[in-house]
């Protein structure tokens, strides 16, 4: 037999160990065999880690896979399964490939030890199933990851030992692309449960700080809300260009930009009147506070420039650092306007908060020198379209 199709599958495999979800050359690689091989059909089961049973994922073939309700997985302690899982250590059996008529010989056999015939009578039995003449294992170092079911060749003839050899060869690139997108999906999901935690962990560090400065609970949540709102609205009017990234720092840092607070007495953050020039300095030290605080943690990024710089004034005129204009990170810029507003409209034992509508009219008159313009029309249009 020609083996034209070799260089085909060659390539579909390396392909597909640099993909993170191989299925579909999966596919494209059981169509191609039923294709080229001229076989009636063939499948592949694929483990499934987390019940440990193996999956009838692909099926290709105009006969197509006859297989009875509830045959389209097998567990571990399949007889099939448990032949390459566990194969008996006779001479006789071959780890990387079992062919139907074969098994049938060493049944025959007198030589063969009846642990061998017991296993091989179940196998045969599963192979009988599936409608399969061949098998051939993909292993992950001593991992079984899949099984590589072939029906019978079109032309009746047994398969070459040449083709078979490049069959094993080619299961062993499946396994490792099956391996590859494990390793991925595993490490994804790790990902997203330390981001989960992390999340959570900063959800309560914000409570503490709200619960720190009595006067102000719920600031923390009402301005991060507001500056994802603003973020969202800016980059709706294509006035600035950001990723999804940058919204979960910018949810962070809302999140955590009083978190300096906890560094600042008590005495001055509840303080019943207004704060005299020693309070307020020691008060505006808590961005570097929190930038202190949250530095060491290198995968905050940015989030941290919003905490340090949400003080900073568009004219120059603000804290720390007396940054000016678009040196403002605009992650700080916007939590800045978020966390203007909201304290504006809140009630203080030495003041009133101000109404909606008189702090919107403050934040437009001091747009342009207080505040980036772009960021204070945002929250302009948001609160005439009733969103805040």
């Amino acid at each position: 037999m020609s083996l034209d199709y070799k260089k085909e599958l060659e390539d579909a495999a390396k392909t597909m160990i640099l993909v993170h979800e191989p299925e579909s050359l999966i596919r494209m690689i059981v169509r191609t065999i039923v294709q080229k091989v001229r076989i009636k059909h063939a499948g592949i089961l694929l483990r499934d880690k987390a019940r440990d049973t193996y999956v009838l994922t692909v099926s290709r073939g105009a006969q197509g896979l006859k297989i009875p309700k509830g045959y389209a997985r097998m567990d571990a302690d399949n007889p099939l399964i448990s032949l390459f899982r566990d194969p008996p250590q006779q001479h006789a059996f071959d780890r990387r490939v079992i062919i139907f008529d074969k098994i049938k010989k060493i049944l025959k056999s007198k030589t063969a030890s009846a642990a061998l015939k017991k296993s091989l009578k179940g196998a045969l039995y599963q192979m009988e199933i599936f409608e399969a003449t061949a098998c051939i294992p993909a292993y992950f170092r001593n991992e079984l990851l899949g099984l590589l079911l072939l029906g019978r060749k079109k032309s009746g003839h047994n398969f070459r030992r040449e083709v078979l050899d490049f069959f094993v060869a080619l299961a062993s690139d499946v396994a490792m692309a099956i391996r590859n997108a494990q390793l991925f999906t595993d490490l994804q999901e790790e990902l997203e449960k330390n981001k989960r935690l992390f999340l959570h962990t900063t959800v309560a560090l914000a409570a503490a700080i709200d619960a720190k400065d009595h006067y102000t609970h719920g600031h923390t949540a009402r301005v991060t809300n507001l500056s994802l709102a603003i973020a969202e609205r800016l980059k709706e009017r294509n006035i600035v260009s950001f990723d999804q990234e940058f919204l979960e720092q910018l949810h962070i840092a809302g999140l955590l930009h009083d978190i300096g607070k906890i560094g600042i007495p008590e005495s001055i953050l509840n303080k019943d009147a207004s704060l005299n020039e020693a309070e307020k300095k020691r008060m505006e030290e808590h961005p570097l506070v929190g930038e202190t605080i949250l530095s060491p943690i290198k995968e905050l990024g940015e989030s941290v420039l919003g905490v340090k710089y949400h003080h900073e004034k568009y004219d120059g005129s603000g804290y720390p650092e007396g940054l000016k204009g678009e040196q403002i990170p605009l992650i700080a810029a916007i939590i800045s306007v978020a966390d203007t507003f909201d304290a504006m409209i809140t009630d203080r034992p030495y003041r009133k908060g101000l109404s909606k509508e008189e702090a919107i009219a403050e934040i437009e008159r001091v747009s342009g020198s207080q505040f980036d313009s772009r960021i204070a029309r945002a929250l302009i249009e948001l609160y005439r379209e009733k969103k805040v």
